[in-house]
């Protein structure tokens, strides 16, 4: 049995590893690189597309397959600009945005204050540790928190810090949040100037035009989110599905904002993917089903096995205009805990703006009340991307073997892996190639496969270790006289002897979306 030990590394480390692991294994490349690149864009490679695709599936399969009372729509990018007036974004899709006179750098200014905060959360961190080490196993980490003066004096300068800013954010008092900023002496994180312009409200949305010619050609806008083209086709499933309240429609698709700031990989990015659900329930149940989805979706994360310190809820102190009721589920990244996925209670906001601004009846008629409403909305929105990168960056490890040498593992879910088993014939010559094309051919109706030939046994695995795949299936001599292979698990390194008949089977019984699912 190997005994494995995981090398630690600084984060920015980590970090750049990660990127450089994305890309020298195919999963992410720089979009247009030969160019040079766009600024915050990206490619998924052959890797990193069947990943992405994967993760889309467990999304899928959980939200729409697993549910009675929830189906899938896929609507436009383009959609009539009307919308983004009656949804808020053309008034109201806005960052705070500050530039450093000295550096010339921009920021967005809550991104500024937030990462201040976040330090404090790091020092009271810091503390917890330090305390858990001395006290061992009769650490009490609750009663630590509460009694502590140092951890309980973070906790409430970052509460008091965040809840000012979400107030002037609300209120939009521009000049209070550079107050804020100033006050706290928060520098630019590159150069330490602390020299900075005022702030301003920036709007996100990309512009287009639509037509033939300049002159008759419609202003209209890349979409920022998926949500409109579910409300505005609300009617349209509801009468077509032939669904009760409660009753949801989901959507997986492209979204485009113009960020201030795009940085960390893939975390945030200007064009990007979002997986988002819309639950229409009657008035006044909202927020029932608002804490029933926070449960259900943290359950989801949960069952990927990341592990469960990684994960907490992050309740908004700034709602947005359309909100009562927001939170966000936060992942640690390398870079710490950030926004994972949402949860909001959207209210009756959206289909009363839309029947407003169309002129049209968005309403449902409940036979159990007797009565037209317009339905209220709880909404679960996850971002795809920095669902790939917490996946990946969890998963990579630098492993230090019992024998002392070193692997490099992305330890994925079975079931997200892209390649769920690699054929390795110990050589090409003696009907070996021949035979690992015929199990190959086999087993690729069932499950995305790759055939390898080249370089030593060891390299292979070690490739196949670095994407991820499970299974690495050995074909030597003796495969040709009795029909067994050598089977490798990918996360304990075990080898044993199986029947290749058997080989459909132990692969499905690993990889399977079904391991997922029953989880949740």
């Amino acid at each position: 049995m190997h005994k494995f030990k995981i090398k630690m590394a600084k984060q920015e480390d980590v970090f750049k590893k990660l990127i450089s692991h994305a890309k020298e294994y195919g999963f992410i490349f720089p979009s247009s690189e030969i160019y040079d690149g766009l600024s915050a864009i990206y490619d998924y490679g052959q890797n990193g597309v069947e990943l992405k695709n994967n993760i889309k599936q467990y999304w899928w399969k959980a939200m729409v397959q697993l549910n009675e009372n929830i189906v899938g729509i896929d609507t436009a990018i383009f959609m009539h600009p009307t919308i983004w007036k009656a949804s808020g974004h053309v008034d109201a899709f806005n960052d705070p945005l500050i530039d450093n006179k000295d550096s010339k750098k921009r920021f967005r200014a809550d991104v500024l204050i937030e990462d201040y905060c976040a330090k404090l959360e790091e020092k009271a961190q810091k503390e917890i540790d330090k305390a858990a080490k001395r006290f061992g196993e009769a650490f009490d980490k609750n009663e630590f928190e509460t009694t502590n003066g140092r951890v309980v004096e973070y906790r409430e300068k970052q509460k008091t810090i965040l809840t000012r800013m979400a107030k002037s954010l609300e209120a939009e008092d521009l000049d209070d949040v550079k107050a804020l900023i100033e006050e706290l002496e928060i520098a630019d994180p590159d150069t330490g100037s602390k020299n900075w312009t005022d702030v301003r409200q920036f709007n996100l949305m990309f512009g287009t035009k639509l037509g033939a010619s300049a002159d008759t050609a419609t202003d209209l806008y890349l979409r920022p989110e998926t949500a409109q083209g579910i409300f505005v086709n609300f009617l349209n499933v509801q009468k077509t599905s032939r669904h009760k309240l409660p009753f949801g429609i989901a959507q997986i698709g492209k979204a485009f904002r113009n960020e201030i700031v795009a940085r960390q990989f893939i975390f945030r990015m200007r064009e990007f993917e979002q997986m988002e659900m819309q639950f229409f329930v009657p008035p006044g149940t909202e927020l029932g089903f608002y804490e029933e989805w926070k449960q259900k979706r943290l359950n989801w994360h949960l069952a990927l096995g990341l592990g469960d310190d990684n994960y907490k809820f992050h309740d908004h102190e700034k709602l947005a205009h359309y909100a009562n009721a927001a939170a966000d589920i936060e992942f640690k990244f390398p870079f710490g805990f950030k926004e994972l996925e949402g949860i909001h209670s959207r209210t009756d906001f959206d289909l009363s703006a839309h029947e407003k601004f169309s002129g049209r009846k968005l309403q449902y008629f409940d036979a159990e009340r007797n009565e037209n409403y317009v339905p209220y909305v709880v909404e679960t929105s996850v971002g795809l991307d920095r669902l790939f990168l917490a996946i990946f960056a969890n998963s990579l490890k630098d492993e230090v073997l019992d024998d002392g040498s070193e692997r490099t593992v992305l330890s994925l879910p079975p079931a997200l892996a892209p390649v769920k088993a690699a054929i390795l014939p110990l050589m090409k010559k003696d009907g070996l190639g021949e035979y690992g094309e015929k199990i190959f051919n086999e087993l690729k109706y069932d499950f995305n496969m790759i055939y390898e030939d080249k370089d030593s046994i060891g390299k292979r695995y070690r490739r196949q270790d670095a994407i991820g795949t499970p299974f690495c299936i050995t074909i030597d001599h003796d495969s040709l006289a009795d029909d067994t292979v050598t089977l490798r698990d990918r996360d304990t390194m075990k080898q044993e002897r199986v029947a290749v008949s058997d080989l459909r089977r132990i692969i499905d019984e690993k990889t399977n979306f079904r391991n997922l699912l029953s989880k949740i």
